[in-house]
């Protein structure tokens, strides 16, 4: 544990800032799960506009560096590459 002050208040903002990046990925997985879901049913419309909602969630993912943009172009492209094949 730390003594310092600094060090005490570092401590405290990092795992603050964990719960929030943490939650932040959670709701980009949840996006894109709700997306393969509705794809798994065979549901277009809604897919749809899932597929906007991920993306969307994929790329503020991208702007906060919660993944790299490369990453989330892939994912994109494949999420994309299902609802066409649907």
């Amino acid at each position: 544990m730390a003594n310092i002050k600094s060090a005490i208040k570092r401590a405290k903002t990092n795992e603050a800032q964990r719960l929030h990046r943490s939650a932040q990925k959670s709701s980009m997985r949840t996006a894109v799960k709700r997306f393969l879901t509705a794809i798994e049913n065979n549901d277009k419309e809604q897919a749809t506009g899932l597929l906007n909602t991920a993306t969307r969630t994929l790329d503020k993912a991208v702007t906060k560096g919660l993944i790299h943009k490369n990453a989330a172009a892939r994912k994109k492209s494949r999420l994309t590459q299902k609802l066409q094949a649907l």
